[in-house]
């Protein structure tokens, strides 16, 4: 959509030079210097931001992912669903695949954004404990659905989402599904170190500890990666409509949160149904579940992504019919 011009802009001349009457550009020493004190503004704040969420992230022991050889390799073994589905949901950009780097960095900060979630969850937890069973679905649906999927986003926000290869909405669902990557790490990490901690019968007991906390993990990880797939969509969705960009990316945070919170309030009791229905141990009836709602909300944002790649694909080809008419058309009239 066009640039909203101001009156004296749109009814001027091209020749007229509106400068500090209807438009601006840098000129002079004093422009650049507000631009200057503008870009430093804005990386102080993004680095005040990173900073705080590392200090939080050593504060509540998240580092043990990496200083604690065992709990590290139990870390990436609980991340592994959650890594094949986000190379899943890259390999379906139909666009330009993005940058391994982007991809990285934006990793690293759904690891770090991530705590911002763990304190805001930890502070207000009380406030709903008191309500039994209501209070924690509210808590579900008030405080971690929402929080958590928009902390997933502001590492999306902080640095792939300003950068030229950010180029297309289905790129929003591929660093979306990064930052649930990066969040459904840490978050393993520290469940894991918390597991670990409790007390266990000798090396034994440490492993068979180790192992179940990492089994449920692994299973938890791949709804973060579609959860913030979806909202990443729609911040997508909202760079390229920027008149509309507040609603759509509530309208993202809202689907991705309402997904969440919804698999928390009711994890607990479909396993339980699972079991007596089936008779299978606990495990077996979580993995069952999981399957079943994954698989139904991950088809549903898979069908919004090959909608995608089949208007790309469309318009693409028509594009290039029309180019390859223009082509023939010109050489016939070259002859």
């Amino acid at each position: 959509m066009s640039r909203r011009r101001d009156p004296v802009e749109e009814r001027a001349d091209e020749g007229v030079d509106l400068y500090d009457v209807a438009t601006w550009e840098r000129r002079g020493v004093l422009d650049t210097v507000a631009a200057g004190i503008y870009r430093v503004l804005v990386a102080s704040t993004r680095l005040f931001v990173i900073g705080l969420a590392l200090l939080i992230l050593v504060a509540i022991g998240g580092l043990s992912a990496i200083t604690d050889p065992q709990i590290g390799a139990l870390t990436l073994l609980s991340a592994l669903p959650a890594l094949a589905l986000t190379i899943y949901v890259r390999q379906s950009d139909v666009t330009h695949a993005e940058p391994l780097s982007l991809l990285v960095a934006t990793f690293l900060l759904g690891v770090l954004t991530a705590n911002f979630a763990a304190v805001l969850n930890s502070y207000t937890k009380p406030l709903f404990s008191g309500l039994g069973f209501l209070g924690t679905v509210l808590f579900f649906f008030l405080i971690v659905g929402p929080v958590e999927e928009t902390v997933k986003l502001l590492a999306v926000r902080l640095y792939a989402y300003g950068t030229d290869s950010f180029e297309a909405v289905v790129d929003g669902a591929v660093y979306g599904a990064v930052a649930g990557l990066g969040f459904a790490t840490i978050e393993n990490a520290l469940y894991i170190t918390q597991g670990l901690d409790a007390p266990t019968a000798g090396a034994l007991g440490l492993i068979g500890a180790g192992g179940g906390i990492t089994a449920v993990r692994a299973l938890a990880g791949p709804g973060h990666v579609i959860y913030s797939a979806f909202a990443g969509y729609y911040l997508g969705l909202a760079k390229f409509n920027p008149n509309s960009r507040g609603p759509i990316i509530i309208k993202g945070l809202l689907i991705a949160a309402f997904i969440h919170a919804t698999y928390n309030a009711t994890v607990g009791i479909g396993t339980g149904l699972i079991g007596l229905a089936t008779g299978l141990p606990q495990l077996p009836s979580f993995l069952v579940y999981v399957l079943i709602y994954d698989g139904f909300f991950g088809a549903i944002l898979f069908r919004k992504i090959r909608r995608y790649s089949h208007t790309y694909r469309s318009v693409h080809e028509s594009e290039t019919a029309e180019e390859s008419a223009f082509d023939v058309e010109t050489d016939e009239f070259e002859s």
